[in-house]
């Protein structure tokens, strides 16, 4: 692909959030251009084609001839997390570059098969974590490697929504194509957020789960709230819901000082950054902005530039790493350890 050339996609998986938020990223990036378009409904792939302007479409089943599709360089995977594992290798085997949604793959096992499909066959793998862009996630990040907040003591974070009933069992409460409940939908933000943050992964895990309809949640978790131990004595809290009202927020805490992001992980509304370092107040507010764009921009530089993507393959297998150990400490009511899932080590299935 030429330098100056822009990255064509495919996009699999057209859903509520490739039709409200990657589909029109794609007009606003002077790097990235959708040139086709994959649904398990044809019907639906066509629907999408003409309201954003693609011309070919593809089912699943014909997935392999969308990657033979002279302008399709990569592939933005946004279909059920079930799926991602598969279409990751096949992509990967047909040499095109992916840039996949989160949760990164329902286990640690997919996601190692994804990093080392893509490894083999020499093409970048990115994991859709929209906050490594977004300017008030990145103006928290640089205050906390300041050193301004001093040395880390506890980071805090939740995110919570209201599920639809109806629409919520296509999928989200299907543990085979969502892999889990409200920790991996979106309790997965708060996992790796707090874990780039602090610059290290957890050690332990001790995590609780609950409801108060067990009936509608019979194969995954409502609610869930954990506990990680980091190097040095840090620790992170983190709760996730799909019974409490659409929020979101991360605290962080440290010797010399405290800083809040809120909201934090929603794309559509206003972020506002504030705190005390050393017994001052400050207050920061970052207007809405495209975060999709930046994420697509990011990746077509990496691609450009012939290197490895942040956040990369390796921190996607981190945090499903983690959301395993926050499960079975849920499970078995006790706490359980992390170990560290290094490059080497994830490609030997270690």
């Amino acid at each position: 692909m030429a330098g100056s050339k822009a990255v064509g996609y495919a996009v699999l998986g057209l859903g509520s959030i490739a039709e409200v938020a990657v589909l029109p990223a794609f007009r606003k990036s002077k790097k990235s251009r959708v040139v086709a378009l994959v649904s398990h409904d044809l019907g639906r792939a066509r629907k999408m084609g003409k309201k954003f302007g693609v011309k070919d479409c593809f089912t699943y089943d014909d997935y392999d001839r969308c990657l033979n599709h002279p302008g399709v360089d990569a592939v933005f995977i946004a279909s059920v997390n079930g799926a991602h594992a598969e279409q990751t290798v096949r992509a990967a085997a047909a040499g095109k570059h992916v840039l996949c949604e989160k949760p990164m793959a329902n286990s640690v096992e997919d996601c190692r098969r994804m990093v080392e499909a893509c490894r083999t066959n020499q093409v970048r793998l990115m994991i859709a974590y929209r906050k490594y862009f977004e300017p008030g996630s990145v103006a928290l990040k640089k205050l906390v490697t300041s050193g301004k907040l001093g040395r880390l003591r506890h980071i805090f974070s939740t995110y919570t929504e209201i599920v639809d009933p109806v629409k919520a069992r296509h999928w989200q409460l299907n543990p085979q194509l969502a892999g889990g409940g409200s920790l991996m939908d979106i309790g997965i933000y708060c996992v790796n957020t707090m874990r780039w943050l602090a610059g290290s992964s957890p050690l332990d895990a001790t995590a609780h789960a609950w409801t108060d309809d067990p009936k509608r949640f019979s194969g995954v978790e409502d609610s869930i709230a954990f506990r990680l131990t980091h190097p040095g004595g840090l620790i992170c809290q983190g709760t996730s819901s799909y019974s409490a009202m659409a929020a979101s927020f991360v605290q962080v805490h440290g010797d010399k000082g405290w800083a809040a992001l809120n909201p934090a992980f929603a794309f559509e509304e206003e972020r506002r950054l504030f705190g005390k370092i050393q017994g001052r107040w400050f207050e920061q507010k970052f207007k809405v902005i495209d975060e999709f764009v930046l994420e697509l921009d990011a990746f077509a530089d990496a691609i450009r530039r012939h290197r490895d993507p942040e956040p990369d393959g390796m921190e996607g297998v981190r945090d499903i790493a983690t959301v395993e150990a926050i499960y079975r400490s849920a499970r078995e009511n006790r706490t359980v350890s992390i170990e560290p899932v290094l490059l080497e080590n994830a490609l030997a299935g270690a």
